[in-house]
């Protein structure tokens, strides 16, 4: 009986246990079935990789147009060669070929493609001249000691990259340099990488044509910055490129905008100075990745322009004033005197007076803006240093046209007045040293003296202010530091006991005398000297000069802010007749006689003007600054000839050019109506 009851009770345990096991194969039969039937597709994607990327869409940077809304620099649509890291091969080797047969591509075709490694194209390989700052940044980039040779570079490039040895020597520097771009360029998924720019319609069909053969490579359009009047203003406008620098990435993005190492930017002049204004927003494109293919990609965002630059300067004033300046010199050279016939390099600046906004700035040698883009080297080997703007980093004595400061000084601080007089011999002993005058000029005031450039009565003016006093109000004027230009200035320097000391030179004090008449050690620009004769017609009120008149949007049509006058410095002015009587010399020292052509009398107006003729390593160069109509000035200006003359004679010429371009101003009427 017990045996009976324990097998049936093993049978009933058994029965049990498979009922349980047949119970749990069909509840795992209904689940699987909802896995595979109901919610197949859900859990299809959750067993699959997906990832979102956000790539940026280049913004067209803003224009920078004239004073008439005519274009400088702007932008064309153009076709670029991108690579996009989603299709790129991933595999080196497979990458290499690829890369090697787009360049061969543009090589047939003599077209060029982003390439700044500092290395020969050939073996042995070695490092291009003038390019240590390149060079240093390569080594850095490749963590390499401070040593490495270009093979160096090379080597660690080819191991890094899996650059076969079955390429020719040269097929592996073309591999390395696009590997280094792209490195430089940061090339990732969500920033594409530009091959090369503004290619032919040709090339783009082949390349659009072959993308399956050429995994990653893709043309896109872009805005391309380009030169519209490349004559107009090259140095202050300047250049844009790409980033060279961590530094100045995280410099960059302190304006606001965000950015990526692959980008464009201003690297000199305005499009520097104004890259906050002239760079737009990207916009978005998001990617999608699923099982690490390219699923679908999206403009989530569009992409918005900068902002337009409008500058002072209208382009036709400019280009005739350009033209004033290299056609005196054109006249030196042709007087047959030997003296002048290497005369090639000057500046000529103009200023609105009652803002001092920038109407014009002509420097000699020039260049045109396009070809410094195309041929660098070529502009920089240019005869008589073209890339140096003269008007505002040529640093030049003033010579006698100093003596308006010396004379501001004087009459202000009460140590002259309209009567007195020095009495000028011509020779003048000083101490141990003896110093002369253009000429015998007797008992002379200060208004005479301006006239006729008397330096014994600025010497004699000189020992009674000190240098002191000099250096005070030529501080006033604006000398002897950054006047604030948008596109950059030089400070120059005065001549005092400070400046002495930092150039380790010993200041005695006759120095003084010469430094009273824009002698000795003081450097100014032309840019300087035309503020200061702005700021003699303003009768002592100094504006801070400018190029730019306003910012507008991308389109022109809404204007974001104006550049208003800014007074940079006002002087004290203790007696009414100090300006008066130096306005009263400038205009007699305009009235001497010149040839009709070039005369400044019978214009209908008065001019004021003062000359200058210091010396320099060169030789003498000549200098001229004034204003106009005397009474009611509208214009200032400054003019500088190196190793010439008669720069006084560019004031006819600047005045007439003037009435031409703005004919409703008062030169504009008395001498179109002529």
């Amino acid at each position: 009986m017990k045996e009976t009851l324990a097998l049936l009770g093993d049978r009933l345990r058994a029965a049990i246990l498979v009922l349980l096991v047949v119970i749990s194969v069909i509840l795992g039969g209904l689940r699987l079935m909802k896995i595979q039937v109901v919610n197949g597709t859900a859990y299809l994607e959750k067993a699959q990789s997906t990832a979102v990327y956000a790539q940026p869409v280049s913004a067209a940077r803003g224009e920078i147009v004239d004073s008439d809304g005519n274009t400088i620099v702007g932008n064309k649509i153009g076709y670029n060669i991108i690579v996009e890291k989603a299709y790129f091969p991933a595999d080196n080797g497979a990458g290499n070929a690829v890369l090697l047969e787009v360049a061969n591509l543009l090589k047939e075709r003599e077209l060029d493609w982003n390439d700044t490694m500092p290395i020969t194209m050939v073996e042995p390989f070695s490092f291009l001249s003038d390019s240590e700052e390149q060079v240093a940044k390569l080594r850095t980039t490749l963590n390499l000691n401070t040593y490495a040779t270009a093979q160096n570079c090379m080597d660690k490039l080819i191991g890094d990259y899996d650059i076969a040895d079955t390429y020719s020597p040269r097929e592996q520097r073309i591999i390395a340099g696009i590997r280094y771009e792209m490195l430089l360029r940061s090339f990732a998924v969500n920033n594409h990488y530009t091959f090369a720019e503004d290619i032919p319609a040709e090339l783009v069909t082949l390349i659009k044509e072959r993308r399956l053969q050429l995994p990653g490579f893709d043309v896109i359009e872009e805005a391309i910055r380009t030169v519209k009047q490349g004559d107009i203003l090259p140095h202050e406008i300047g250049t844009v490129g790409p980033i060279y620098s961590k530094e100045e990435f995280e410099q960059l993005k302190e304006n606001g905008h965000s950015y990526l190492l692959s980008d464009t930017v201003g690297k000199s002049g305005l499009e520097l100075a104004l890259e906050k204004e002239l760079r737009g927003t990207d916009g978005v494109k998001e990617i999608t990745y699923v099982n690490g293919k390219v699923a679908s990609s999206q403009i989530t965002q569009e992409a918005v322009g900068g902002n337009r630059v409008q500058l002072t300067v209208d382009s036709e004033f400019q280009r005739g004033l350009q033209g004033v300046l290299e056609d005196m010199m054109q006249y030196l050279r042709d007087l047959n005197d030997p003296a002048y016939d290497e005369v090639s390099a000057g500046a000529l600046v103009v200023l609105d007076v009652k803002s001092n906004a920038v109407l014009g700035m002509a420097t000699a040698p020039t260049y045109n803006l396009e070809d410094l883009m195309n041929d660098y080297q070529s502009v920089l080997n240019g005869e008589n240093t073209p890339l140096v703007n003269r008007a505002t980093d040529g640093l030049y004595r003033p010579g006698s046209t100093f003596k308006t400061i010396t004379a501001t000084a004087g009459l202000n601080t009460g140590i002259i007045n309209a009567g007195s007089t020095y009495f000028c011999t011509r020779n003048y002993k000083y101490l141990d040293s003896t110093v002369h005058c253009t000429g015998y000029h007797s008992a002379i005031n200060v208004t005479r003296a301006i006239q006729v450039s008397c330096n014994i009565f600025f010497y004699e003016l000189a020992q009674r202010l000190g240098i002191d006093t000099i250096s005070e109000y030529a501080t006033y004027y604006g000398l002897g530091q950054s006047l604030g230009l948008e596109s950059g200035d030089a400070a120059g320097r005065l001549a005092n006991p400070q400046t002495f000391e930092k150039l380790e030179m010993p200041w005695y004090a006759g120095y003084v005398l010469q430094a009273a008449i824009g002698q000795s050690e003081v450097q100014v620009t032309p840019l300087q000297m035309a503020v200061a004769a702005s700021t003699i017609a303003n009768e002592g009120v100094r504006y801070r000069p400018h190029l730019v008149d306003g910012v507008y949007n991308n389109a022109g049509t809404k204007l974001i802010s104006k550049t208003e006058p800014v007074i940079a410095e006002k002087i004290n002015v203790q007696y009414d007749s100090v300006y008066p009587l130096i306005r009263q010399g400038m205009i007699l020292a305009a009235q001497s006689t010149m040839p009709k052509e070039y005369s400044l009398t019978h214009l209908g107006f008065q001019t004021a003007i003062k000359t200058g003729t210091p010396q320099s390593p060169r030789g003498t160069d000549s200098f001229v600054i004034g204003f106009a109509p005397a009474e009611d000035p509208e214009i200032a200006f400054a003019g500088v000839i190196e190793g010439g003359n008669y720069a006084k004679y560019m004031v006819r010429k600047v005045l007439e050019l003037y009435a031409d371009c703005y004919p409703d101003t008062k030169i504009g009427e008395h001498l179109t109506g002529e």
